[in-house]
């Protein structure tokens, strides 16, 4: 069995015992999350919209922390402007337990 979630602006597709990657959630480390449904399927069979509304997804949080570094570089030509940043995003690492519904 599998569903569609959504969490921090994406969709994820996930199933029972997966582990993710999310936007950084409110939650500490250890508590249990839920998650809307978007949809609910199982082999050949897809339920959307409202036959998936009674559906939910259970997750445990197992830690929050920073992602790979990026280069932010801008420059432009002929005026000796050059700027260098760098970015980590904060990211929550979940494990998915129970597909309910």
């Amino acid at each position: 069995m599998y569903a569609v979630i959504r969490t921090g602006g994406k969709q994820y597709r996930v199933q029972e015992g997966d582990v993710l990657r999310v936007e950084k959630l409110d939650a500490p480390e250890g508590a249990e999350v839920e998650f809307p449904v978007l949809a609910v399927g199982e082999g050949a069979s897809l339920r959307v919209g409202k036959e998936a509304e009674g559906a939910r997804v259970r997750a445990r949080v197992r830690r929050h922390a920073k992602g790979k570094k990026i280069i932010v570089f801008k420059r432009k030509r002929r005026k000796n402007y050059r700027r260098t940043r760098g970015h980590r995003q904060w990211f929550t690492e979940i494990i998915v337990e129970a597909i309910e519904g």
